[in-house]
């Protein structure tokens, strides 16, 4: 939480491609006196914000730094390839890496996908941004490969694309610095799980040890102890064999059966 006592907001920095509105949405619905303020970030900014406290949580791509930063996995998208519209690969629904071993494969700095080795041939340079290099895709430099948000995020009508198999995924996950897990980080995480307004907004539920005992003694009747237990414990009846009566004196003889 953050702000002063009388006017708490919550910090909410996303990365490009990541469409909050739902979750926004539901906050405002939730939330009508805690303002949410909204950020986008460059994806390698987004740890840095959290840790450097200008942000309670981040809609983040994984990896990230879970030593110092707590993170629940939300989603993984499709990694698709951005070509132009008379490319060869039109052709099929679906591109294997090996398609591309003749295009130029575009590499930009803020790439998200982690990559041992990048099919096709690598340009003589690295664009700066994906935006770039879709630029550079629609001058018919070379293909790019992204998640299916940002090839819809830089839709053109030049340019289209398709699901590329066999390659790294993006995932995306809702995270937070791990020493800073307010009530209001609880909350946003009930919203993003799904769960309903009734569900304690979401917050951390009490363990068993830190749950106050129930007192069900008005379900289940009393039973007589000690001194005002009447017969003993294997179930002797009053007056039987097994020790003196209730009333505390000899024990009497049996009656009679007719």
């Amino acid at each position: 939480m953050t702000g002063s006592d009388e006017s708490p907001s919550f910090r909410l920095v996303y990365v490009p491609g990541v469409m909050p509105d739902k979750w926004v949405r539901i906050w405002n619905e939730r939330q009508p006196d805690v303002p949410l303020a909204l950020t986008q970030v460059p994806p390698g900014a987004a740890a840095g914000r959290l840790l450097g406290g200008d942000a309670d949580a981040g809609l983040v791509r994984l990896p990230v730094d879970r030593t110092v930063l707590s993170a629940i996995p939300l989603y993984t998208e499709q990694t698709v390839v951005v070509v132009p519209q008379d490319h060869l690969v039109t052709a099929v629904d679906e591109v294997s890496p090996e398609d591309l071993s003749d295009d130029i494969v575009l590499h930009p700095l803020d790439d998200v996908l982690d990559w041992e080795n990048l099919p096709g041939r690598p340009a003589l340079e690295r664009p700066a941004t994906t935006a770039d290099a879709v630029e550079l895709v629609a001058a018919g430099i070379g293909v790019l490969i992204v998640p299916l948000s940002l090839a819809r995020l830089h839709h053109r009508k030049d340019l289209t694309h398709r699901p590329l198999k066999d390659a790294p995924e993006s995932s995306v996950a809702l995270a937070w610095p791990e020493d800073a897990t307010t009530d209001l980080v609880e909350d946003f995480i009930g919203i993003v799980r799904g769960r309903t307004v009734n569900s304690t907004r979401g917050r951390r539920q009490p363990s068993a040890q830190e749950k106050p005992q129930r007192d069900d003694r008005r379900k289940q009747p009393a039973r007589p102890t000690g001194a005002n237990r009447r017969g003993s414990s294997s179930g002797t009846p009053k007056g039987g064999k097994g020790g003196k009566n209730s009333r505390g004196g000899k024990q009497g003889k049996p009656r009679r059966r007719s």
